[in-house]
């Protein structure tokens, strides 16, 4: 057994490995756990007298068990305006056996809950971030956002808030702006119009507040790739998964003849499922698509036409869909 040695030289620790005892060179080694002692089993030397013990004082024999008698806490998280540093006190007027505590305690559990979130949200920085956050949140949870995104989006924010860039701006439209930020540099296929509708603010704020975080903080946004709407146009739609293969292979050649730059990429993703559709005798029509996808059946057309032009596609009973 491998014990460490620890010799304290003025302020400094050193710390040395032993493994057999230096009087016998023996390796028969036993560690007194009550007086923290390490003592040659062969011939009694008491190698050291003062062994720490770094590990938990109690004993877990399963996974279960020790993952539940771990001591550490939640991990810090910028989606939280404290990152989650802070302690709450439960609103639950109840002891460790569930009885009911006395009105004088009540009364004196709300008035520490009451300062205790006063000592939270002391500043206006804090009051900001808890209204920011918690609107990132309500987002989120809205227009089904993952976790890491909304981290992503918190970051964004807060980086907005210490450059001042919130001061006589929108809160709401501050956080939908650092939302869709998040959503194009993860590749999420989540458009603005969709944020700002579950948004309190307008759209036109949040697109404003959108390009100002983009040039006051030199973010480069990758560009949307019509791959990624595929599959969320079809799941609206039924489309199966054969439909969205020959979607995606559409699009492919169409990135390939540099047909799809500067073209609206949902517009490309629906024209392409459309197109996927007719070909596999999928009834969808151009309006179920146009809907599903946020765009107007004219945009639809115009990309299905140019798209079936330019790869030179061959749709068979075309007419039996418009």
């Amino acid at each position: 057994m491998t014990q460490v040695n620890i010799i304290k030289e003025g302020s400094k620790v050193h710390q040395r490995l032993t493994d057999k005892c230096p009087e016998c060179a023996s390796k028969n080694l036993i560690h007194d756990y009550d007086s923290g002692e390490t003592i040659c089993g062969d011939c009694g030397l008491v190698l050291y007298e003062q062994t720490l013990d770094r590990g938990p004082e109690w004993r877990a024999f399963t996974q279960e068990e020790k993952a539940s008698r771990s001591r550490v806490g939640m991990p810090t998280s910028y989606s939280i305006h404290d990152k989650g540093l802070s302690t709450t006190i439960s609103q639950i007027n109840r002891d460790a056996f569930g009885r009911r505590l006395p009105q004088s305690t009540r009364l004196q559990m709300w008035r520490l809950r009451k300062w205790q979130i006063r000592s939270r949200v002391h500043s206006s920085i804090d009051r900001n971030l808890a209204q920011a956050m918690s609107e990132l949140e309500r987002l989120s949870s809205k227009v089904s956002i993952s976790s890491p995104i909304r981290e992503k989006a918190a970051v964004i924010y807060r980086k907005a808030l210490d450059k001042r860039l919130v001061r006589g701006r929108s809160i709401n439209a501050i956080a939908a702006a650092a939302l869709y930020a998040a959503c194009r540099k993860s590749g999420s296929p989540r458009t603005l119009l969709e944020i700002a509708h579950a948004s309190l603010a307008y759209k036109k704020d949040v697109a404003r507040c959108y390009r100002m975080l983009l040039q006051e903080l030199d973010f480069h946004m990758p560009l949307s790739d019509p791959l990624t709407f595929v599959s969320k146009i079809a799941e609206k739609n039924g489309v199966s998964g054969k439909t969205q293969g020959k979607a995606i292979a559409i699009l492919g050649e169409a990135r390939r003849k540099r047909f799809s730059s500067g073209k609206d990429p949902m517009g490309m993703a629906a024209a392409a499922l459309y197109i996927a559709c007719l070909q596999n005798n999928e009834k969808v029509t151009q309006k179920d698509i146009a809907e599903a996808s946020g765009v107007t059946e004219v945009t639809v057309r115009n990309r299905y036409k140019a798209l079936k032009r330019q790869l030179n596609l061959e749709i068979p009973n075309q007419k039996a869909h418009f």
